[in-house]
């Protein structure tokens, strides 16, 4: 059996990885598998490890569109775009260590839809630590559904005490809201305020 994966592109040019899958069958007991293809692939999916990657380098670094992503990779829109939300999930999300060693962070909502109905907010949380000490650029520590105080007040509470306690700078712009959750939410005695521009 073959299988097909859309694979990171030469170029821009769609490039198809084929994967032959061997066939076990035991003699004794008549049961069959296949060659294990997760070092390749998850199961089930269309496209490559490699190609995620360069999908995902590409919305993020090189800030292609989904729809650009996608016609390199010769596979369809909604393929394309839920591949780069797993992966994205996985790579930034889903690390525990993201966390790790933060005292700086900023707050702001980001409009990432408008429609007829109104436009779609979510709340973007980064951390501020390297720009401070001087270590490097800020990171993307997490987005979030909404603009609220209630949103950015449940994510300070979902972190765990110790984090909440290294906590010593939070930047925001003039919302209220972010402020006080994160009064409600961060010890006052470390805390000090840094109004974003």
């Amino acid at each position: 059996m073959i299988r097909r994966l859309a694979h990171e592109p030469l170029g821009f040019r769609p490039t198809t990885l084929h994967i032959t899958v061997r066939r076990y069958r035991c003699d004794g007991c008549a049961h069959v598998w296949r060659q294990d293809t997760t070092a390749a692939a998850e199961p089930k999916a269309k496209v490559s490890r490699r190609a995620l990657r360069w999908a995902l380098e590409a919305l993020v670094m090189q800030h292609l569109t989904v729809a650009r992503i996608a016609e390199a990779l010769g596979v369809r829109w909604n393929t394309a775009n839920d591949a780069v939300l797993a992966e994205g999930k996985r790579v930034l999300i889903d690390d525990p260590t993201r966390f790790d060693g933060v005292t700086a962070i900023g707050v702001d909502e980001h409009v990432w839809r408008h429609t007829r109905r109104g436009d779609k907010y979510v709340t973007v949380i980064i951390d501020l630590t390297p720009l401070r000490a001087g270590t490097g650029p800020a990171r993307l520590l997490d987005m979030v559904e909404g603009r609220s105080k209630k949103v950015f007040k449940t994510w300070l509470a979902e972190r765990d005490q110790d984090w909440q306690d290294g906590i010593d700078v939070v930047a925001m712009d003039g919302f209220t809201g972010f402020k006080t959750a994160a009064e409600d939410e961060v010890p006052r005695r470390w805390r000090s305020w840094i109004p974003s521009t």
